[in-house]
């Protein structure tokens, strides 16, 4: 059985909920970076519908800090909640692409902890990939998402060696890839904002971006 909640479709198996992610790929066809991560927490810690939803998540600052050199420069008047539409402009204007490796999964503690995410449906990477022809880097946003894009490309690199900080060559079908191994924006990782932010900037500007001095 299916339902929707919240703009999230839940199928209900025996005991199980499988869940598929509830905002899709964002993908300007002019993208040359996409970032991946997992799966969004609950809709009632949601304080925006798009990527990196949760207020709590230090994402948007990082990219406040980064581009703008100000964490709240996203953030959507004084609320406790960025402003998804600026932000989509803002990645679109600079062709940056942010897609789940995770298309449907079960929540084992009912939160949006990695830990205890349950992977029922990766991403179809190559689908992906068609859409944003002129994507040539990949960062992930954390340990998992890291894991499972392994799993998706042609690379002899192993996810236990593969370390924060760390770029490395992989290939999905006939397109070669970078990708980076970028820190995790939830306030449970271990890192300031600030170090954060530092890893984000070498990120782009080794991209080719402009970022904030």
């Amino acid at each position: 059985m299916c339902i929707v909640k919240d703009n999230t479709t839940v199928e209900v198996n025996s005991n199980e909920v499988v869940e598929t992610r509830p905002f899709p790929p964002f993908l300007p066809k002019n993208a040359t970076v996409m970032m991946m991560g997992t799966f969004p927490p609950t809709s009632e810690k949601r304080a925006m519908e798009f990527h990196y939803p949760n207020f709590q998540n230090d994402m948007w600052r990082v990219y406040g800090l980064v581009f703008f050199g100000d964490a709240m420069h996203f953030r959507h008047g004084e609320e406790k909640a960025f402003d998804a539409e600026k932000i989509k402009a803002f990645l679109t204007e600079r062709g940056i692409a942010s897609c789940p490796t995770v298309r449907r999964a079960i929540r084992e503690h009912d939160n949006a902890s990695d830990a205890f995410l349950e992977v029922v449906e990766k991403v179809d990477l190559p689908a992906v990939l068609a859409e944003i022809p002129h994507c040539r880097r990949i960062c992930t946003t954390g340990g998992k998402a890291t894991e499972i894009l392994l799993t998706l490309l042609a690379t002899e690199v192993k996810a236990k060696d593969f370390k924060t900080g760390m770029t490395i060559a992989a290939r999905c079908g006939d397109r070669d890839l970078l990708v980076t191994r970028l820190p995790s924006t939830s306030r449970a990782y271990p890192m300031k904002l600030e170090k954060k932010a530092e890893a984000y900037r070498k990120f782009f500007v080794e991209a080719g971006f402009t970022v904030a001095e």
